[in-house]
Order: structure tokens, then C-alpha cells, then sequence
């Protein structure tokens, strides 16, 4: 996977390399006689070949060596022995000489003046070879030698420049792409498809976008559900508060007598009020902070449900079967309040003489809690609503808000679970909580 930490560690590189190569270029201009002597081709390698001419054929093929490098380049050569004396006569002019007593101060001179030593490997001699380069001629040598640095200084600036305006925008633009999709969140108007081409990218702000885009995707959700939940509140609260103020108008005109029959009617009316309030007040609290996770066990949690269930409905029976030292970490009032509404549900719906099969039991690394019922059971084609909130399936006679099932399974997903709602094969509704048994971080 590409990497900004490779880009930004490609631009530090180059960043480097160009630093080294003005350094490079600064101490050769610091250091001018040394890089002369060993760049000039006029004195690059004529101490070498002077030396093996004057070892080998004498001095006077030495001294026409000079004389024919004055020719080529135009520059005085001198040799002088270990003692200081001149080797051969050389091609300084004796005006040269008389020149030099008179202009000690070399910046007064009309030429360069370098000197280096030489020791010959045959003979073991060390001579002391002495130039003096015209200004004009090395000034020309200097234009034509430093071209190509230069050149190549120029290239890598502009190869720099194109690559750190290149870098910059790669991130630049995701990044006040993320800034447009942050802002559209804010306005609830963000859409997915804004990011998908960043989200296709194989680095770290492609990563960023996909996971910002799941979050936005789970937060437009969350605000859909919040505004389809005030709308259906407000459709559940209209009904009973419209047969409240049915009945006080009913009862404000009659007489005393027939008033007596409308306080029943007002009282159930309330009493259903308050239910529904209940009920809309447990969903708000399963998605609220509920603390930190705790042990729960599961067969003191079904008795204690089983329990209160008996003592609301105790004609009908419930068989508990669960597996021995089943727990698990999580919310011990939310899984409660959870299997507290599967089981009521299946109250509803339970024939008379027919047993509620209420079980938990270990699958792997989960925890799955189930209610069956022998009721009449839900039409295929309903059972992927149940669970939202307010949903009832057509033809059902008992009463209740649809707000039973939004509970359980509020409670399932807090705990990293789901809930299972299915007819069972052998008759009747199965209701199935399946909970990881692993610590889950809510």
C-alpha cells in the first residue's frame, strides 16, 4: 500500500540531496586553488607528464612540453627543484618576474598564481610546479565548467518544485474534500457518493475517507431514525390524547348521573398514556450511557424475569432451560428490560395450556437467549419490520406500541449482538437474543 509516509520521506531526500549539492558547489568555490589544479585541463595532469618527458628524453624535451602547453592555453609554468632552483628555464617572461616584486598583494596581479607539488615514482624527485593563469582565460574556463553544475542545479529545483507542488496538492485537496464532507455532515446534508473517489485511494487519507464515510453513512442513519421516531411519537401521542379530550368533552356534558360511566373510560385512557410515555422513555435509555460493562448471570437474570412474569400473567407456564455457569460481561437492567419485553410479547400471544419455552445456551462464542410461544405466529412478509419502533403487524389484536421488540433489539446491538424474530417450524414465534460472549465495548 502507498504511503504518505514515503512521500513525505521522498521530499525530505530531495530536499537533502539538493542541500548537498550547493554544498558541494559552495566548498568548491571556497576551495578554488585545490578544485583548479585538479579540474583546469591545462593543469590537471601536466606535472605528471612533465615529470615522465623530463625523466625519460631530458630537459630540453621538458622545456618544449611548456612551451607548447603556453601555446594551447596560454598559461606560464615554472619547475623548481627540492633546493629552489629552476629545473629547466620555463616560460615565465622575465617581466613576469620584475612584475611580481613590484604587486606583492596577489589581487594586484593580472593572473592566477598556483603551485603544487609532484614526486616522481621512478626517481623519487619532489618538484614544486608554479602556474600563473590569465584572468580572462580562466574567467573563460569558469563560464564553460560551471554551466553544467549550474544546469544541473536548475533542473533539480525545478524537478523539486513540480514534485512538492504535486505532494502539497495530494493533500491538500482530500483534505478540503474531507473539510466539504465534515461540513455537509454538520448540515445533515452529507452525501456518501462525495467521497468515493477518495475512499478509493490505497493510503492513509483513502483509509480515512472509507472510515469517515461509514460514519457519516451511520450518523445520517441515526438522525433518519431520531426524525422518523419524533414523527411516529407524535402519531402514537395523538391518539390517545385526542380519545382524552373525547371523553372530558363527553363527560363535561352530561349530567352527574351519566358522568359516572366516563371516569372508567378517562382512567384507561391515562393508563394507556402512561404506557406508551414508559415505553418511549425505555428506548431513549438503552441508547443512553448506561457505564461501564459487569458480569452478568444469565440464569439468575431469567429467573428474576420469569419471576415477574408469573406474578402479571400466573395461568400461563413457563419452562426455563439453561446451560449451567453461562455469563457474559455486559449491562445487566438493559438485558433485562430486553428479555422483559420479548417475554411479555409472547404472554400476548400464548394460548392458554401451552407451555412459553424460554432457553439459553452456549453456540461457539456466543450467547443465544430464546422465547418461543405457540401464538398464531407473524406473515412472512412482516417479520423484517418488526423491531422498528411503532410497528405492529396487521391483524393483531392485542395491545401494544411496537416499541417491545425496538427495545430488545436496542439492547442486543448495545451489547455487539442482534435479535433473531422468526416463526419456529413447529408452530408459534421465536424470539432469539445472540450476544458475544467476548467483552464488548459499547
Amino acid at each position: 500500500m502507498r504511503s504518505l509516509f514515503w512521500r513525505f520521506f521522498a521530499s525530505f531526500w530531495l530536499a537533502i540531496a539538493l542541500v548537498a549539492g550547493l554544498s558541494i558547489l559552495l566548498g568548491r568555490a571556497l576551495n578554488q586553488d585545490a578544485w583548479l589544479l585538479s579540474q583546469h585541463p591545462a593543469v590537471r595532469d601536466l606535472a605528471k607528464q612533465w615529470t615522465q618527458r623530463f625523466e625519460s628524453q631530458g630537459a630540453a624535451a621538458a622545456q618544449e612540453l611548456l612551451e607548447d602547453h603556453k601555446r594551447q592555453f596560454r598559461i606560464d609554468v615554472q619547475v623548481l627543484d627540492e633546493n629552489g632552483h629552476p629545473v629547466i628555464k620555463g616560460t615565465f617572461p622575465p617581466r613576469a618576474a620584475a612584475f611580481e616584486a613590484r604587486h606583492p598583494k596577489k589581487e594586484h596581479l593580472p593572473w592566477r598564481r598556483l603551485s603544487t607539488e609532484y614526486t616522481s615514482a621512478k626517481s623519487g624527485e619532489t618538484y614544486l610546479f608554479i602556474y600563473r593563469i590569465p584572468f580572462p582565460a580562466l574567467a573563460s574556463w569558469q563560464r564553460e565548467s560551471l554551466l553544467w553544475p549550474f544546469s544541473a542545479l536548475g533542473i533539480a529545483v525545478l524537478v523539486l518544485t513540480c514534485f512538492s507542488l504535486w505532494l502539497t496538492l495530494s493533500i491538500t485537496r482530500p483534505l478540503n474534500r474531507l473539510r466539504g464532507a465534515v461540513h455537509d455532515l454538520g448540515q445533515t446534508a452529507y452525501q456518501k457518493s462525495s467521497l468515493a473517489k477518495l475512499a478509493g485511494r490505497r493510503d492513509e487519507l483513502g483509509v480515512l475517507a472509507a472510515d469517515f464515510n461509514r460514519m457519516g453513512e451511520r450518523v445520517q442513519g441515526l438522525i433518519s431514525s431520531q426524525r422518523q421516531l419524533l414523527r411516529d411519537v407524535s402519531h402514537e401521542l395523538r391518539s390517545p390524547l385526542a380519545r382524552l379530550r373525547i371523553a372530558l368533552a363527553l363527560t363535561e356534558r352530561a349530567n352527574s348521573a351519566e358522568q359516572q360511566k366516563y371516569w372508567p373510560r378517562l382512567s384507561q385512557e391515562c393508563d394507556r398514556l402512561e404506557a406508551l410515555i414508559s415505553e418511549i422513555l425505555d428506548l431513549a435509555r438503552v441508547d443512553a450511557d448506561s457505564g461501564a460493562a459487569q458480569p452478568v448471570a444469565i440464569a439468575a437474570l431469567l429467573g428474576k424475569v420469569c419471576d415477574d412474569a408469573r406474578i402479571e400473567a400466573p395461568h400461563q407456564q413457563i419452562n426455563i432451560q439453561v446451560e449451567p455457569n453461562l455469563s457474559l460481561n455486559g449491562w445487566p437492567d438493559l438485558l433485562q428490560r430486553a428479555l422483559d419485553n420479548l417475554l411479555r410479547n409472547a404472554l400476548r400471544f400464548n394460548p392458554a395450556g401451552q407451555a412459553i419455552e424460554l432457553q439459553a445456551r452456549r453456540n461457539a462464542e456466543q450467547l443465544i437467549v430464546s422465547v418461543r410461544d405457540h401464538g398464531p405466529g407473524v406473515a412472512a412478509e412482516h417479520l423484517a419490520h418488526l423491531g422498528e419502533p411503532f410497528y405492529r403487524a396487521p391483524g393483531q389484536a392485542n395491545s401494544g406500541h411496537g416499541l417491545g421488540l425496538a427495545i430488545a433489539r436496542r439492547a442486543a446491538e448495545r451489547h455487539g449482538g442482534s435479535l433473531l424474530l422468526a416463526n419456529h417450524p413447529q408452530g408459534g414465534f421465536s424470539a432469539s437474543l445472540q450476544l458475544p460472549l467476548a467483552q464488548h465495548s459499547a
